[in-house]
């Protein structure tokens, strides 16, 4: 709670982009205001402004106090009108325009927004941080495999072989260390067994090998619970039946397996564990977990009555050396149909999608494998595979240095995904990072975007985040950054439309007033255009939906120019292009549209006239060529 405390104060990074553009057109606006004000005021008052007819606008000493001052407020209408053409007031207006419809847009593709800004974010996104359970893979776990009694179960559920005591042993483990529950409808149909999908298929497996779960759990009494620890990997239970209290532990395979001392043999004694018993348990372990099976080791010790402390039993520290292994199971969760595709879509458009995992190393590089996050015959060792505990023992310039190479983390803690997320930030990174639990809120709430689960995450992972992914799919997240990619590339249509639009008539009126003391488009035609244009030509770029081209382009990351080279050769193109024509129009205007015959002032209001629609017509082909670049 404190790290999400935190407030961050960071900037998106097309807030970055606007904000420099916003300033430098602002400049660039003032400057020429203030030059043409100053120019436009020296002509005047120096007798150099004439009207239509040729008669000069101001004489020092005989124009009245009245005129003088009319045509000194004529002047900084002139100077303010280019303040407004210059500066792109309708650019914040598009912006949450295109946000909003693409975030409306987005639901329908099992994403919900709880930021407008991340949707733009995720199109910068440069590495995708991914879970494995859930994200990558179904979530729907099933025991595959078992070893037990020092050899392999087949089928996993046949426990003949298995002595009564080493049986009743193991099924009380199962049912005293869980989380879950299993209910047994009076009717006698199937159980329901609710909890986490890994104490699911335990509990599932369980019942298989006979376990009456509600008759073990009325046997002996919980004297204890050392819940879960993602840190330590594995949870513990006293339980006390009659004069005996054992203490049983479940967790991570090779992490239960290096503190176990003993094993249980076929006949129910207790053997030591010797180097090659443990062998043979970590050949299996390893076997599994490249089958990209998560493996679970139970094991127990007995526990003096003595020892178990009468007061203040809460602090009590269950034992957690000197065990005996019970036994070891394999279990399956299958990679989600589409997500080796949604991975390759990522690859292809340029964003790195990394896997970190609190499984075993060997099965998180299975599962990678699977998915299409490693290469085959890609390099699958340090530092491309690495395990959490080993980027964590490492300096902040070492894990800076590594942090681009990582593509998947095992038996990672939520403190490590923080560690990660921090390097590829400070190596210019735009992360975004996909979590569930409520340890994983310190890593959603640093990244550039955070993406909770919407069916298994908690309410803690999703306040912390950006995004909700409503069905746990990683295709779900590929879109997300479609749509985030769709969202920038509208903003910056948006962009070259109206700089053209600006640059054309900032300097076509500029070199007007310079050269004549007047401007062909007044104030009132140019807020007219800009109205139409902040409204409805900002409406129809910014409802331009995805195309498949977008997922084809590299990540713009953080650094680069909101304004790209392509956009500035197109804009200037454009713009010269309409500059060249009005400008004919308003030195040759009279002559090529034949007014010579009509008086002075009414010839001067058709030429503008025509000038203003000219303008006009030019947008409307101006904006059709934006839609199609």
């Amino acid at each position: 709670m404190a790290n999400l405390s935190e407030d961050n104060g960071e900037e998106t990074p097309l807030q970055v982009r606007l904000n420099g553009v916003a300033t430098f057109i602002g400049m660039v606006g003032l400057s020429v205001a203030g030059v043409v004000l100053g120019v436009l005021a020296i002509r005047y008052f120096t007798g150099h402004t004439k009207n239509p007819d040729g008669t000069v606008q101001f004489r020092a000493g005989t124009t009245g106090l009245k005129q003088g001052f009319m045509g000194a407020i004529r002047i900084l209408t002139i100077a303010v009108t280019i303040v407004v053409v210059a500066v792109p007031e309708g650019l914040p207006l598009a912006v949450t325009l295109t946000l909003a419809y693409s975030m409306r847009k987005m639901m329908r593709d099992k994403a919900l927004v709880r930021r407008l800004s991340s949707c733009e974010t995720m199109g910068s996104a440069t590495t995708i941080c991914s879970d494995k359970t859930g994200t990558l893979t179904l979530n729907k776990m099933t025991v595959v495999e078992a070893h037990f009694i020092g050899t392999r179960l087949d089928p996993c559920d046949d426990v003949r072989a298995i002595s009564s005591s080493s049986a009743a042993l193991l099924i009380e483990g199962i049912a005293q260390n869980t989380t879950g529950t299993v209910f047994l409808p009076e009717d006698g149909g199937a159980a329901d067994v609710t909890g986490s999908p890994t104490e699911k298929a335990i509990l599932s497996w369980g019942l298989k090998i006979g376990m009456d779960f509600n008759n073990v759990r009325s046997k002996s009494s919980v004297l204890h619970v050392f819940p879960f620890n993602s840190e330590k990997k594995r949870g513990g239970v006293a339980v006390q039946s009659d004069t005996e209290v054992h203490i049983h532990w479940k967790g991570a395979a090779e992490l239960v397996l290096s503190s176990c001392k003993s094993w249980l043999s076929l006949d129910g004694s207790v053997q030591p564990m010797g180097a090659q018993k443990r062998n043979e348990y970590k050949k299996s372990i390893e076997d599994m977990a490249k089958s990209s099976l998560r493996c679970v080791a139970f094991a127990y010790c007995l526990c003096d009555i003595e020892k178990i402390p009468k007061e203040d039993i809460a602090d009590w520290k269950l034992p957690e050396e000197d065990l005996t292994l019970l036994g070891i199971v394999g279990i399956k969760d299958p990679c989600r149909p589409g997500v080796r595709n949604a991975v390759q879509l990522c690859k292809n458009a340029g964003v790195k999608v990394r896997m970190v995992t609190g499984d075993n190393i060997e099965t998180a590089k299975a599962i990678a494998l699977e998915c299409g996050i490693l290469d085959a015959n890609g390099v699958i060792s340090e530092p491309f595979v690495i395990e959490g505990r080993a980027f964590r023992e490492m300096s902040e310039i070492a894990r800076g240095e590594i942090a681009d190479k990582i593509t998947v983390m095992g038996r990672s803690s939520p403190n490590d995904k923080l560690l990660l997320v921090q390097a590829l930030k400070r190596k210019g990174h735009v992360v975004a990072v996909t979590g569930d639990g409520t340890n994983d809120a310190p890593a959603l709430h640093e990244a550039d975007i955070g993406l909770a689960m919407g069916m298994s995450g908690t309410e803690v992972a999703k306040e912390s985040s950006d995004i909700i992914i409503l069905d746990d799919d990683f295709t779900s997240v590929v879109k997300v950054v479609r749509w985030g990619r769709s969202v920038y590339a509208n903003i910056q249509k948006f962009i070259q439309f109206q700089l053209t639009v600006n640059v054309a008539a900032l300097v076509i009126n500029v070199i007007a007033a310079v050269s004549s003391g007047d401007v062909p488009l007044n104030a009132v035609e140019l807020l007219w255009v800009n109205l139409i244009m902040d409204t409805l030509g900002a409406l129809a770029l910014a409802t331009e939906p995805p195309t498949d081209n977008l997922m084809k382009r590299q990540p713009v990351g953080r650094r680069e120019p909101l304004v790209t080279n392509i956009m500035w050769r197109n804009l200037f193109v454009q713009a010269i292009y309409q500059i060249a024509i009005l400008l004919i129009f308003n030195f040759s205007g009279k002559k090529i549209l034949r007014l010579q015959n009509e008086s002075p002032d009414n010839a001067e209001k058709m030429k503008n006239t025509f000038i203003f629609n000219t303008f006009v017509f030019c947008q409307a082909a101006n904006v059709s060529l934006v839609c199609h670049s």
